[in-house]
C-alpha cells in the first residue's frame, strides 16, 4: 500500500493528478484521463457520476482501499473522492501497485491493460535527432 500511496505523491507534484468531480469530469472529455481512482467510501453519486464520465472511454475506474478521509488528507484537499491521473506511465504503475497490494482481479485486469496502453504508447516515440531533424523539430541545413 506504500508504493500506491507514494505513486499518488509523485502524481501529486508533478502536475499529474487532478482532484474532484468537475476536473475529472473535463479530464475524460478531453481524452487526457489515463485512469480514474474512487474513495472506498465514494456515494453513490459520485460513483455513478464516474461510471457516467467513463462511458465510450478508454480510461479504467478503479476503487482505492482509501476512505475519502484518508484520500483528502494524503492530496491536502478537503472533502475528495474522485482522481483521475493524466500520466500514462504513472497510471500503469500505480495500477500494478494496487493489483500487487489488494490482489483484486479488477485491479490486475486494469493493470495488465495500462501496461499494455503504455508500452504501445512508448513505441510510438520516435526518438529525435532522426531522418535530418534536430531536436527542435526543423531540418539541419545541409553543406
Amino acid at each position: 500500500m506504500d508504493k500506491v500511496l507514494s505513486y499518488l505523491g509523485i502524481a501529486r507534484k508533478a502536475g499529474y493528478l487532478l482532484t474532484g468531480e468537475e476536473n475529472c469530469g473535463a479530464a475524460v472529455r478531453t481524452g487526457k484521463a489515463r485512469l480514474l481512482l474512487l474513495a472506498q467510501d465514494a456515494s453513490a453519486n459520485a460513483v455513478s457520476r464516474a461510471e457516467g464520465f467513463l462511458r465510450g472511454k478508454m480510461a479504467p475506474l478503479l476503487r482505492l482501499p482509501l476512505d475519502k478521509e484518508e484520500l483528502s488528507r494524503l492530496l491536502g484537499r478537503p472533502g475528495c473522492s474522485m482522481v483521475v491521473l493524466t500520466d500514462a506511465g504513472l497510471a500503469s504503475s500505480l495500477a500494478r501497485a494496487l493489483a500487487e497490494a489488494t490482489g483484486a482481479p479488477e485491479h490486475q485486469e486494469a493493470a495488465r491493460a495500462l501496461a499494455a496502453r503504455w508500452e504501445r504508447l512508448r513505441s510510438r516515440r520516435r526518438p529525435a535527432g532522426g531522418k535530418g531533424k534536430s531536436m527542435t523539430g526543423k531540418r539541419r541545413k545541409t553543406v
